[in-house]
């Protein structure tokens, strides 16, 4: 099979389930990082061993798994990361997320201790170590399988990050931890009822663990993670939270409430309120819990 023919069929498997935009982008990151194929009109043969990995591919993809668990690996931010259904794969958002904790540490040098919760992949702290080296960077997760994978993509991205596994829900948990000048969390925010409204690729592939939280309090996470900053950030330091364009204005009221600074919400290249900043300023009474 030449990769033409072989690239014009991934198309047609993969517009089952895919726009053709998104069928086109699949079959691109199939051709480019698996067979090493850039210019997908070439009449060339695909040698026996590719064409066996393709069409393993190719089935995989017709059941709907995403690209980035198949080969194993996902781009962010310009890095590769391992990636497979112990952790999330990486979105544009979070990249986003990331380009304005950068933006903010260039604009505060002063600003040098980072924590992440809920760090999956490892791809927002390994981001910041390998573009800002002179930070300290580290990362907790609930779960050993991310974390190993966070530690694996450290080793790949040649970079040190300090990984802890903890619950931060557990408050007795937050004694053992540091202040720090930044802290980041992209958490779970979707309600078990609204499952079914996710996508079928998600929902059947992607770590519930990550995605899910409790009906009764959706945003347990944010008000958690909250309270924990209050206590846990140095005076001017950030709090960073990724949002959920739909309650992104409930997480800013409580984040104020409990006395943060400067809250600003920041929309992603969707137009979509996204992203949450806050600070700690010396001439408030923090500390306040709800």
């Amino acid at each position: 099979m030449t990769i033409k023919l072989a690239y014009q069929n991934l198309i047609s498997t993969l517009t089952v389930h895919h726009s053709e935009g998104e069928a086109h982008s699949i079959a691109r990151i199939v051709f480019e990082d698996a067979f090493h194929v850039y210019n997908f009109k070439k009449e060339t043969e695909l040698p026996d061993t590719q064409l066996a990995q393709y069409q393993s591919i190719k089935a995989r993809l017709a059941q709907n798994e995403p690209v980035q668990y198949i080969l194993g690996e996902a781009d962010f931010y310009g890095l590769k990361f391992n990636v497979n259904p112990s952790v999330l794969i990486p979105r544009p958002e979070t990249e986003e997320l990331v380009a304005w904790v950068i933006e903010t540490t260039k604009d505060n040098p002063q600003l040098q201790t980072v924590l992440d919760i809920g760090t999956g992949s490892g791809c927002i702290p390994i981001t910041l170590k390998k573009e800002m080296p002179q930070l300290s960077v580290s990362a907790l997760d609930v779960s050993d399988e991310a974390l190993e994978t966070a530690l694996a993509n450290a080793k790949k991205n040649e970079v040190e990050v300090g990984f802890l596994c903890t619950d931060i829900l557990d408050e007795k948990n937050w004694e053992v931890l540091q202040k720090f000048d930044i802290i980041i969390s992209n958490p779970p925010y979707i309600p078990v009822r609204e499952k079914a409204l996710m996508p079928q690729q998600v929902l059947e592939n992607e770590p519930h663990l990550a995605l899910f939280t409790t009906d009764e309090d959706p945003l347990i996470f944010y008000r958690k993670i909250a309270k924990f900053a209050n206590i846990h950030l140095h005076e001017n330091g950030f709090l960073f939270f990724e949002c959920n364009e739909f309650n992104v204005e409930e997480v800013q009221q409580f984040v104020v409430k409990i006395g943060f600074t400067s809250v600003e919400i920041k929309k992603d290249m969707q137009g979509k309120d996204r992203m949450i900043r806050a600070q700690v300023t010396p001439d408030k009474n923090l500390g306040k819990t709800q």
